[in-house]
């Protein structure tokens, strides 16, 4: 429950990931300044990702004064203002705006969601856990080319609480989380997992922000973490998926199947692939591990 309740931010990056692809199509059709217009559909589409980078940023700074839990609830409202103000654009202008507001949700969820999932898991299904919240927004984009599809036929949590010294309420969460019998052992483990983490930080984390950002690259660990983590996540965007998710309906179309409906068909096929992806993953991220599922 803790799992879906926190990838639910996921699950609408995906829907709108997927919504806006189709969406375009009749955007051009409502506004024909939009129509006209390359760099102002490019505008439309990218918002996201855009407000995605400002809302990863803060999200980190917000997760220290609030907390995880806090962070994701917060991530949501703005979904839904993003959602309401699309809904009642009267211009592609509100509808950028529209777009503004979800990439900022999208940022704080897609940064703290996979944590939080992973800190409220128990250890031997945080992978597969960890591999449903990229499910949720796989699910999303399916759903949305779903729903969209339709449409055209029809017309923080522990780990926080122990670095705030509150290790009576991590303790108190976990009981709701674990069977009575695994509690105690679990709260050992985070305990020896925070405190390494706060040894591994103590040199890092003195001086000011210039201080900090070169004590962080002296040290091995957090050297190599950064470039692996920054060198899959460019590798991924090197493959191209994001183009394909956004444009994939008017691919579609620019190689002469002009219907809306044959567009959102065939680009549902990518669609479902993706999701089966997703599905294979978790069938096997716990067994065999993350890396040698990436490799």
């Amino acid at each position: 429950m803790v799992a879906l309740s926190a990838g639910i931010g996921e699950l609408l990056f995906g829907y709108d990931t997927g919504l806006i692809s189709v969406a375009l199509l009749y955007i051009r059709d409502d506004f024909q300044n939009v129509d006209k217009s390359t760099p102002l559909q490019e505008t439309i589409v990218s918002m996201v990702v855009a407000g995605a980078i400002v809302g990863a940023a803060i999200g980190g700074w917000m997760n220290d004064i609030w907390g995880r839990r806090i962070l994701i609830l917060i991530a949501d409202v703005l979904f839904t203002i993003g959602t309401i103000v699309v809904g009642i654009t009267p211009s592609p202008n509100f509808t950028i705006l529209g777009k503004v507001f979800v990439g900022l949700g999208v940022g704080m969820t897609s940064m703290m969601a996979p944590l939080y999932i992973f800190e409220a898991s128990p250890t031997k299904i945080g992978e597969t856990l960890i591999s449903l919240n990229g499910l949720l927004i796989k699910g999303g984009q399916c759903i949305a080319y779903l729903v969209n599809l339709a449409i055209a036929h029809h017309a923080f949590l522990t780990s926080f609480l122990f670095y705030q010294d509150r290790k009576e309420e991590a303790a108190a969460i976990l009981k709701k989380l674990y069977p009575p019998h695994e509690v105690e052992a679990e709260v050992e483990a985070l305990r020896l997992s925070v405190e390494a983490e706060i040894a591994e930080e103590g040199s890092i984390r003195a001086g000011n922000i210039f201080t900090k950002i070169k004590n962080a690259w002296s040290n091995t660990v957090v050297r190599r973490g950064l470039a692996a983590g920054i060198g899959c996540q460019v590798a991924q965007q090197f493959v191209g998926i994001n183009s394909v998710m956004y444009y994939s309906p008017t691919i579609v179309q620019l190689a002469r199947y002009a219907s809306n409906s044959v567009a959102l068909t065939l680009s549902l096929i990518t669609s479902g692939l993706n999701v089966f992806g997703s599905i294979v993953r978790m069938l096997f991220v716990g067994r065999y591990g993350r890396r040698n599922c990436f490799l």
